[in-house]
């Protein structure tokens, strides 16, 4: 008896969606908590390449990155796109997304500017960067958060 075959082209769409869908988000965000604490330690010891080492570990991160697409996805301005004209609201666009945020040759895209009525009457310039420039901001300030918090205090 022979099975079946079956001509199913679109294992790659669904196997996205599987993978985005059964992240461990709470497992993420205690790996990079765990890098964070180390880089607010690091910056109270004034061991500023430790600093630096543990910054580049955390915007090279795949959770971090996971994270990042995550707070631009699910955030109020989630469907309003760039220059580009690019909305990441599928499960695998999100997936792609995390797998195409390198630091190597990033340059950011210009910004869309756009004016809002204001009460008077007159209106205010607001500027939209891209969803890959916003989840780029979103893992870069993974790693700042830290120092930022520490040396304020």
């Amino acid at each position: 008896m022979e099975k079946q075959k079956t001509a199913h082209k679109a294992g790659a769409f669904i196997d996205d969606v599987w993978k985005w869908s059964s992240v461990d988000w709470n497992f993420a965000r205690r790996q990079i908590r765990r890098l964070q604490v180390r880089i607010a330690k690091a910056v109270k010891e004034s061991r500023w390449n430790k600093v630096k080492t543990l910054q580049y570990l955390i915007s090279r991160s795949f959770y971090a990155k996971l994270l990042a697409v995550k707070r631009v996805t699910s955030n109020k301005g989630k469907k309003t796109p760039g220059v580009d004209g690019v909305i990441w609201q599928s499960a695998r666009a999100k997936w792609r997304a995390v797998h195409s945020l390198r630091r190597r040759g990033y340059k950011p895209q210009p910004l869309r500017r756009i004016y809002i009525p204001k009460k008077n009457g007159k209106k205010r310039p607001l500027s939209i960067p891209t969803m890959y420039d916003r989840a780029m901001q979103a893992l870069y300030k993974l790693s700042l958060a830290p120092v930022a918090e520490t040396t304020v205090s």
